[in-house]
């Protein structure tokens, strides 16, 4: 079974070498596509450096996925952030889940990277946020490629995307939460924990009250 691999990136020259370098080992049947949304730093020339193909795509996570999934040839889609890494295991993983015709998606389990204390608060906190009907991005989401057609990919938000395709997916089939880790890092955290999360926790509010991305991201804006 080969899986689209497909990396959304804006200027993300000081990860994209290391993505490159740990995607070329993992094992399984794996095309990997780089979406760039206008990157003006080292990106592109250091992903097509790594043999990388790269695509060029409006700005924004949910157009530059869905630019590169229809140029996917995958049956799988897995869309990866440029700063997390899968597990050795991913590939067996989502072809063993896939296996049940139910399932129409999911995601790893995740750890942030680090030992400082708010790596390992954030460890334990993400598992909990599924009670509140969140998933996002940085933990690997995977759907296959008919069901993400069917629904019309990713909706064009400024952000929350991965939330919205999270709540449409399961309502199409059985969503599932792989055991194996994914390791994602907490760089948006560093030195600035208590207001960064702060306002992440109030953008999450805000959403799960049904305020439009689109007003939040005015919110969101100083995260990035």
């Amino acid at each position: 079974m080969l899986i689209s691999l497909i990396v959304p990136t804006l200027n993300e020259a000081s990860t994209i070498a290391q993505l490159a370098t740990h995607l070329a080992a993992l094992p399984g049947e794996f095309e990997i596509l780089v979406a760039d949304g206008g990157s003006t730093d080292e990106t592109v020339r250091l992903a097509e450096a790594a043999s990388l193909r790269v695509i060029a795509a409006p700005r924004g996570r949910g157009p530059q996925m869905n630019a590169a999934a229809k140029l996917a040839r995958g049956d799988v889609l897995l869309f990866l952030h440029a700063d997390t890494r899968l597990p050795a295991s991913a590939w067996q993983q989502i072809v063993a889940a896939l296996q049940d015709s139910h399932v129409s998606g999911g995601n790893f389990s995740l750890q942030f990277d680090g030992n400082s204390q708010a790596a390992q608060f954030l460890t334990r906190l993400y598992p909990c946020l599924r009670w509140g009907g969140m998933c996002y991005g940085d933990s690997a989401m995977f759907v296959r490629r008919s069901t993400f057609a069917a629904l019309g990919g990713y909706r064009e938000f400024p952000l929350f995307e991965d939330c919205d395709l999270y709540r449409r997916l399961k309502r199409t089939g059985q969503f599932v939460h792989l055991a194996a880790c994914a390791t994602t890092s907490a760089r948006r955290f560093e030195g600035k924990f208590v207001r960064t999360f702060a306002l992440w926790s109030m953008l999450q509010l805000l959403y799960w009250l049904g305020v439009p991305p689109r007003w939040l991201h005015r919110l969101y804006l100083p995260l990035r």
